[in-house]
């Protein structure tokens, strides 16, 4: 809880570098809403591992020392801004972005990243919609074009991004292939909409995949690790095929002769770039989904902010996400 009227605890970053750079204090002065801002009381926030590279200063993206990481919060609006209005103090938000950072005990943000939190979910649920959600939905329908009736694989299908592209393919009426690294996230890949799962692990597993698929190959890949994958990916392509990259951690080498004879693309997606009108359709569908039920986000892990930077390290090293990581504030 916050120490004092004027004071809280966050964590800040004062330089650049590896998890434990994260330093939790505990007096900070609160943030104050500006014009079209609201004040929210954090009671989660996800992580993300975007976040990890942003700590480090390898993103494109750096912003000016020292900062508060973290855009995906869920909590209770304390207060609004100037003109804000579709916001009133103790309704229950999620927010796609802050302005402050959401590894805190309260931030701000502007009043267009922030969302009602549905009555279904709850607060940890919230904080694993933002970032996620908004990133399979980009890649999937706005970026890759993906239509009722084709196939998709989501290759690394057992995180936040994964689980949220299987359940809104499988809404959407594709045929839903994940891979996961254990048996248990096959099974969590299965539970959110996969028609099959593959388990990456397994010496075979693209032999698997190319068998389920059959002559016609696989429309779109949601791929979250390209530097691994991109050149099994295009030899599973169908003609036409795309695949859309949203996590890459190195380089790799391909052969561009494997996109020719299929015509198939090779796309990079980033949240970043999506235009205001991408993020309204994006917001409208999810928020649809939570009414007619088939957006759930999955919890996977739950720190405390003591514990931010083994959550940190967690989310690049662990063998085999399950859900959606989650920073507990109160």
């Amino acid at each position: 809880m916050a120490m004092g009227k004027n004071v809280m605890r966050a964590v800040r970053v004062f330089e650049f570098g590896g998890p434990e750079v994260l330093k939790l204090v505990s007096d900070v002065s609160l943030p104050v809403p500006k014009e079209n801002q609201v004040l929210i009381k954090v009671h989660a926030c996800g992580i993300n591992p975007v976040e990890t590279y942003i700590r480090s200063g390898t993103h494109a993206k750096k912003p000016s020392l020292p900062f508060t990481p973290g855009s995906d919060v869920a909590g209770v609006i304390e207060g609004v801004g100037e003109h804000v209005t579709a916001f009133k103090k103790g309704d229950a938000v999620f927010t796609l972005g802050t302005s402050y950072g959401g590894y805190a005990e309260y931030t701000v943000a502007s009043a267009h990243t922030v969302f009602p939190l549905p009555d279904k979910l709850d607060f940890k649920q919230g904080a694993a919609i933002g970032i996620p959600y908004f990133t399979a939905y980009h890649a999937l329908f706005q970026k890759g074009s993906a239509r009722a009736g084709e196939t998709v694989l989501v290759h690394g299908a057992s995180g936040g991004v994964g689980i949220a592209a299987c359940q809104m393919a499988r809404a959407y009426g594709l045929k839903v292939l994940g891979t996961a690294g254990t048996e248990e996230g096959m099974n969590l890949v299965l539970k959110n909409g996969a028609h099959k799962a593959f388990n990456h692990r397994k010496k075979d597993y693209l032999t698997e995949i190319k068998e389920f698929a059959g002559a016609e190959g696989i429309n779109v890949i949601i791929e979250m690790l390209a530097n691994v994958n991109l050149a099994n990916d295009l030899q599973l392509l169908s003609s036409g095929g795309r695949v859309m990259i949203v996590g890459c951690r190195g380089s790799i080498e391909i052969n561009p002769r494997d996109t020719m004879l299929k015509e198939s693309s090779i796309r990079g997606i980033s949240l970043f770039s999506a235009s205001k009108e991408e993020m309204r359709e994006c917001a409208a569908t999810l928020l649809a989904g939570a009414d007619v039920g088939w957006l759930k986000p999955v919890v996977g892990r739950q720190y405390p902010m003591e514990k931010v930077a083994e959550a940190h390290k967690d989310i690049i090293h662990n063998q085999g996400a399950l859900g959606k990581m989650v920073l507990l504030i109160c």
